[in-house]
């Protein structure tokens, strides 16, 4: 009975929320992503081994806000981490579980869009959890891309 109960307390913790995460900065992916049509790699890179999506880091931000919008006090904000080489602490909107083997390079590879689990940023302001990254939605998923719903794909095996 346990085990039941700890799977849907992790189910229901990747599952949607209405509520956006106070961020350290107010950023707005409906303007750089919708209005400017920037794409989700220019800011959030992929770096070996590829499984997670980074951050941008200040000095992204800065190869644009050195010249717009330098008077915004949420450009400020950020003009002063870069300076300082201060990484800026933003609070995550979806965390896969750690038992969960999850590569955002192999999605990319096969073809998968950011939106597909992450919604249509493009014209959110502020970003909540709204993509079902539950374990269920995962499987519906693969079973529409006839990806593998072996167990061991996603999962150790147990020994």
């Amino acid at each position: 009975m346990k085990a039941w109960c700890a799977c849907l307390a992790a189910v229901t913790l990747c599952a949607a929320q209405s509520k956006a995460p106070d961020q350290p900065i107010a950023y707005s992916h409906k303007v750089h992503a919708g209005a400017l049509k920037l794409k989700c790699a220019m800011c959030h890179t992929n770096p070996n081994p590829g499984e997670m999506m980074k951050f941008p880091v200040t000095a992204t931000c800065m190869q644009c806000h050195t010249a717009i919008k330098t008077d915004s006090p949420e450009i400020q904000k950020v003009a002063a981490a870069a300076k300082e080489n201060r990484e800026i602490k933003w609070a995550r909107v979806y965390q896969i579980p750690s038992y969960v083997n999850f590569s955002h390079r192999s999605h990319m590879e096969t073809g998968s869009q950011c939106s597909e689990c992450h919604a249509d940023v493009a014209v959110r302001d502020q970003l909540f959890k709204e993509g079902d990254i539950s374990m269920g939605g995962c499987m519906n998923c693969h079973r529409l891309k006839k990806a593998s719903i072996d167990c061991t794909y996603c999962h150790e095996e147990r020994q």
